[in-house]
């Protein structure tokens, strides 16, 4: 994935550039002195850029992550919300971001939504929501649940994608359009994503609807019951024990 963290990092750099910027450009400064580089705020490190590639477990990059202040999400969050379950699990769900429960809770997936996805993993995959991991593309809820803005997702997509590449999972679940959309780097809509097999970086990725668009239209879980069985077949016929077919 190298190419791909260069690419995050070149992002993270830019946005972090831009915002020292416009901290110079507010402070009356329209030229850089010689000596910028050593003046530069904290809030200008670049997020992610060297700091991701050296965590070897979930554990010790959940501490480099820290109390994150790398992007404007970080002003109004209650909790960070990393991610859960299985450190080698099989398969991984990635989310949009966190919503009101699970900024109040520090964990994902845990409020109505939340609930059908552990319905979904545990009646329909028959497995335990500990089986699996549970992660979402930035860390804190963006206000009003409002889709996380490009800078946002530049300074918390390298933890996302380390995060991927620790758990080493053979099957990424995508849902909802905003995953679906960054994980796949496609504008198409979600309708048109789901059910449609997909390669990260080596890892099949399946995008289906997230879990609170199934709670405003409950007539398209049949859909994502589908999805779901193309993952299960997948997972079968890769080795792993699953008793749905």
């Amino acid at each position: 994935m190298e190419t791909l963290e260069l690419r995050q990092h070149l992002a993270v750099a830019a946005t972090s550039l831009r915002s020292c910027l416009e901290q110079y450009r507010a402070a009356g400064i329209q030229v850089l002195p010689a000596s910028a580089t050593a003046e530069v705020p904290d809030a200008a490190v670049p997020a992610g850029t060297e700091e991701t590639g050296s965590a070897t477990d979930l554990g010790q990059l959940r501490q480099i992550l820290g109390d994150c202040r790398r992007c404007k999400l970080s002003h109004g969050r209650t909790h960070l919300v990393f991610g859960v379950g299985n450190p080698h699990a099989d398969v991984m769900f990635v989310g949009e971001g966190p919503g009101r429960d699970e900024d109040l809770q520090g964990e994902p997936f845990v409020g109505r939504a939340g609930q059908l996805l552990t319905d979904i993993i545990t009646k329909g995959m028959k497995l335990r929501r500990e089986e699996v991991y549970i992660a979402n593309v930035v860390k804190c809820r963006p206000p009003r649940n409002r889709d996380p803005e490009p800078d946002e997702v530049a300074s918390c997509e390298p933890f996302l994608i380390r995060q991927i590449e620790l758990v080493k999972p053979r099957v990424i679940i995508a849902l909802g359009k905003f995953a679906a959309q960054t994980l796949v780097r496609s504008a198409a809509p979600i309708s048109r994503l789901r059910g449609q097999w997909h390669d990260y970086h080596g890892i099949r990725l399946m995008p289906t609807f997230h879990p609170a668009y199934l709670l405003r239209n409950p007539g398209d879980k049949g859909l994502v019951w589908e999805d779901i069985k193309s993952v299960l077949r997948e997972l079968r016929d890769t080795g792993f024990e699953t008793a749905v077919t």
